[in-house]
């Protein structure tokens, strides 16, 4: 006859077992755990995704766009019906911040990401290969680092590009031109630290293996320096921005009809005291894009620090409400 309120001796190991054991977390858990608890990195990561979703949904919240003329409100202060006031020109200001902002966003993320692509590729290549395709490489990575960008830029957005501008707008122009040069410092990095994971025997075994070099840099070279690659990013994209303002500031950059925020900052300079919000308006934009940047830059390098001790612990006790009795049958 089996007793009903018997205990399984080997159900009750197991419950405890169970109950005190620790649950491993994943590295991407704990970078993304990082990151969350950093409020500064939160709060940028907002911002960043307010302006990009304002750049692209702000125009359908007016009737106003860049190039339409309002005669009855020439150089006007913010009102109700121009929510950021007109220009000289009487064109919405709340328009061209739109149309701005969309147009250094879509500079800086495409040329933070494609350039670091490109550095990966090339930085992780050169250390694969090694000896002369090295040199090489090198040689070819030192001669771009020499050339004046400004004066290409100048040139390219200018007289002596008047063919090719002819075709192309002038901020995928600008985008063009800013990949030529923005992605040769993180790929002469990206070498060095290749570099030293050449040596590792995971790659070492792989090689003597005959996996293909290209399955090698992207399954052992690019994911180790992952984390670097993400911070690149980030400064890309805020380089990129900064490099479109300072272009379009000094006339060099976009160029009218199209409209960034260095187009706004540079053409409202020299009418600063008459139209104060002119000049304020996308100059604030700016600085809370790059600022949201920088502070998104400092979380996720202390993410990836694995000395922060922000993360919490990589274990965590998992709670089980199990029942200790158990019939037996």
């Amino acid at each position: 006859m089996t007793n009903l309120n018997a205990v399984d001796p080997a159900a009750v190991a197991q419950d405890a077992h169970l109950e005190n054991a620790d649950v491993i977390i994943g590295k991407n858990t704990i970078i993304f755990r990082r990151f969350l608890r950093n409020k500064t990195a939160v709060a940028g990561l907002v911002i960043f995704l307010a302006l990009t979703v304002f750049s692209f949904v702000g125009g359908y919240l007016t009737q106003w766009d860049k190039e339409t003329i309002d005669p009855f409100n020439i150089g006007m202060p913010p009102s109700a019906e121009h929510y950021l006031g007109t220009s000289q020109a009487g064109i919405d200001l709340y328009a061209m911040t739109v149309e701005g902002t969309r147009i250094s966003i879509l500079i800086g993320l495409v040329v933070g990401l494609v350039s670091v692509l490109i550095a990966a590729v090339y930085g992780c290549t050169m250390a694969y290969f090694g000896g002369k395709a090295d040199k090489v490489m090198l040689f070819v990575l030192e001669a771009l680092i020499m050339m004046p960008a400004l004066l290409v830029v100048a040139v390219a957005t200018s007289g002596g590009g008047a063919g090719l501008k002819r075709d192309l707008p002038s901020w995928l122009l600008l985008i063009i031109v800013l990949l030529v040069f923005s992605w040769m410092g993180t790929a002469r990095l990206i070498r060095s630290l290749s570099m030293s994971l050449m040596q590792r025997d995971y790659v070492k075994a792989a090689q003597y293996m005959g996996v293909p070099p290209r399955r090698i840099v992207w399954r052992h070279l690019v994911p180790n320096i992952g984390s670097l690659l993400v911070l690149d990013v980030t400064r890309g994209v805020t380089g990129a921005i900064l490099a479109e303002v300072a272009f379009s500031f000094i006339g060099i950059g976009i160029k009218v009809p199209d409209v960034s925020l260095g187009v706004l900052i540079g053409g409202a300079t020299s009418q600063v005291q008459t139209f104060p919000w002119m000049f304020w308006v996308p100059l604030t934009v700016m600085f809370l894009l790059t600022g949201s940047l920088a502070m998104m830059n400092d979380g996720l390098r202390d993410a990836f620090d694995p000395s922060s001790s922000s993360s919490g612990s990589a274990r965590k006790r998992k709670a089980r409400n199990t029942s200790v009795n158990r019939n037996a049958s």
